[in-house]
């Protein structure tokens, strides 16, 4: 968005009305990103708008308004949760979004302290700013922003994400402050999750963080895997840090989550050199980031700059330029998945986007494909929501041929053929047709899975030929397969007939968490189903479970106990059981017992797995090392105990050494897995 004419060209009365319509769309936009954590447009088309309205107030100063939303800071406070005063008020940070600009903050500050100054220069998380309070190094309350003043008091939920300390390893008094946010990972589960529910997806990591923060039960934001970083001391006196720098390591000192990646730069040229390693890095991170944040370093300094009504004097953040890209649609795909809700696809010619090549991307809904107005043979703008998923922003239309095709939105599954329907007012197209065979192949797919009874080589694609040669029904048909019945199907071989039903075979064998995610019970996913194999031990005593005997267990809500019971209830998934337990399938949970897991090398550290791996997927020896009381993460950080490093390990491995953390390549940990 961009104003019309140059400012200059306006007079007062033009200003006004232009600042009016401005400030009624941002804060309609402003309240669908703090409030309903569900933004209408890109976080750039926001920026340009609010850019504009300040280009206009600082231009006409009568025509600023008490209300404006320039000079307010943050959302709403939403009901439902108690209100919180900050007595340091939380402020915003000023955006900039070139080098001039940058250069223009940093003259700004040379000229109000008289001199060069050094910047802490660091990740700019895209999440949700929190508060923490401790009294005695006991915590004692966490809050949001709100509206900068007044917060909403999340403490109860705050307390279910494990990288928040519950006691500081010192007994101090102290606020601190900091980002929540979900993990790239996480948001890509959250969101297969909410597709399979038919159910709508969130736009981006920082609105899931944000809408799981704000929930009114704990265990529903447990699940969520939400994470924090931890930056700012909001009193420091008896801590006696003098610098950001230091703020930071005594944070990670008293038991925060910090981020390693921060950076003491003394000129614009370490900044830019800042700047453009972690653009180069920002597809690799594991959590998703909007820019970096200068502050000035000397914590007197900050002091003397103070803050506006709204933003300090001593910070900016520098934005990133959107990762955008331009391609045409071609056609679109309408899948089914195992729970019937069919999902629209957009085919489009192949294109590169933040480091892939990118030629699909999904639509998720029918209301998304109307509130784009996508057609076929448009020219559309591309991103990667949370920087991993491929998702169209916008028509191009300037671009829209003449040729263009409004899209067939189906009233038949495209499978079976039966009527799709909308149940209970949800988004999602659904066949609800138990028999549809696309359902079918995607259960028998979800089953054979890495995360569920991991059948190597068993796929998609020999699923379908299996379902289409009447081979295999149900789960148990996969245990009955015959090498005689195989060896009729085209290139099938002895030694691929006997490599797979050796597969089939040894996942027998499974522990009970494993088939427990495979039979596909409504919102039980891999750590579900490890939690309830776990606490049940047997499948019998798990498909007995009352709702009331599974809420007992922290992690599950009172909609998941429901799903659980319903679903064992049904005399489908009583004759499933029945059938795989009659073909010889595991029932018990055969995981590490509790001294097993105390008496181990490998218990309560934290450990990061890299490079390629010769005996091991990485999901198998993650699922080994968990077993064995191991937390597995995704980044190096200070905390991290052990770095595991297979062939061709890159920029984890040289963080690794660079923070001394001990280092094993497959060989060590063969040898320490035998001392067990």
């Amino acid at each position: 968005m961009a104003l019309p004419k140059p400012v200059t060209a306006y007079s007062e009365q033009e200003a006004s009305e232009a600042a009016i319509a401005l400030r009624q769309t941002l804060n309609q936009w402003s309240e669908d990103y703090y409030t309903k954590d569900n933004p209408e447009v890109e976080d750039h088309v926001y920026d340009a708008a609010y850019r504009d309205l300040q280009e206009l107030e600082t231009a006409f100063p009568s025509i600023v308004t008490p209300d404006s939303i320039t000079q307010r800071v943050g959302g709403a406070v939403l009901s439902g949760f108690t209100k919180v005063r900050h007595e340091i008020p939380m402020l915003s940070m000023g955006d900039v979004f070139s080098r001039d600009e940058l250069t223009e903050f940093d003259q700004r500050i040379q000229k109000n302290v008289g001199h060069p100054v050094a910047y802490n220069v660091e990740l700019k998380i895209d999440g949700l700013a929190i508060s923490l309070v401790y009294e005695n190094g006991k915590l004692v309350q966490g809050s949001t922003r709100g509206d900068g003043t007044i917060g909403e008091d999340i403490t109860q939920n705050l307390q279910t994400i494990s990288s928040i300390p519950q006691t500081l390893t010192k007994p101090v008094s102290i606020e601190v402050r900091g980002e929540c946010y979900m993990p790239k990972q996480a948001f890509a589960n959250l969101n297969h999750q909410q597709e399979e529910r038919g159910e709508a997806v969130f736009a981006n990591p920082r609105n899931a963080a944000a809408g799981s923060l704000r929930q009114l039960d704990t265990r529903v934001t447990k699940a969520r895997k939400l994470d924090t970083f931890i930056y700012t001391i909001s009193t420091f006196d008896d801590l006696q840090v003098k610098t950001q720098h230091e703020a930071i390591e005594t944070l990670e000192e008293l038991g925060f989550m910090t981020n390693p990646t921060q950076r003491v730069c003394h000129n614009l040229e370490e900044v830019w050199q800042y700047i453009d390693d972690y653009q180069a890095q920002r597809d690799d991170l594991p959590y998703g980031i909007d820019g970096i944040v200068l502050k000035v370093n000397d914590l007197k300094l900050q002091s003397q700059l103070g803050h506006t009504v709204k933003v300090p004097r001593w910070e900016i953040a520098y934005k990133f330029p959107p990762e955008e890209a331009q391609t045409v649609v071609r056609k679109i795909e309408w899948t089914v998945g195992r729970t019937g809700v069919v999902t629209p696809t957009a085919i489009m010619d192949p294109v590169q986007l933040a480091g892939s090549t990118v030629a699909r991307a999904t639509l998720n809904n029918v209301d998304q494909i109307k509130a784009k107005g996508v057609q076929l043979g448009d020219t559309v703008k591309l991103h990667k929501a949370g920087d991993i998923i491929p998702e169209i922003t916008e028509v191009v239309l300037e671009k829209r041929p003449t040729t263009s095709e409004a899209l067939q939105i189906p009233t038949q599954c495209p499978s079976c053929h039966r009527e799709l329907v909308h149940l209970n007012g949800e988004v999602a197209l659904r066949c609800i047709n138990p028999d549809c065979p696309a359902q079918i192949v995607a259960r028998l797919e979800h089953f054979a899975s890495r995360n569920a009874m991991n059948i190597n080589g068993l796929g998609p694609r020999l699923l379908q030929v299996f379902f289409d040669h009447k081979l295999v029904r149900s789960f148990a048909d996969l245990y009955a397969l015959t090498p005689d019945e195989l060896t009729q199907l085209d290139n099938f071989k002895e030694k691929r007939v006997n490599g797979l039903l050796d597969a089939i075979n040894q996942s027998r064998q499974n522990s009970l968490e494993r088939l427990v995610n495979g039979i596909g019970i409504p919102g039980v996913g891999t750590k579900m189903a490890r939690i309830l194999a776990e606490h049940f031990v047997t499948m019998p005593a798990l498909m007995a479970a009352s709702a009331e005997q599974l809420t007992e267990i922290d992690a599950i809500g009172e909609i998941l106990a429901t799903n659980i019971v319903t679903f064992f209830q049904s005399e489908a998934a009583k004759a499933t059981v029945a059938e795989l337990a009659a073909a010889g399938v595991n029932m018990r949970f055969e995981g590490a017992t509790p001294t097993q897991v105390e008496d181990n090398y490998f218990n309560d550290k934290t450990i990061v797995l890299t490079g390629k791996l010769e005996n091991y997927t990485r999901n198998d020896l993650k699922e080994k090392l968990e077993n064995l009381g191991a937390n597995v993460t995704g980044s190096v950080s200070k905390k991290t105990d052990l770095l595991i490093a297979g062939t061709d390990a890159g920029s984890k491995l040289t963080k690794a050494q660079s923070l001394g953390v001990e280092v094993i390549d497959e060989a060590e940990l063969e040898d320490r897995f035998a001392n067990q």
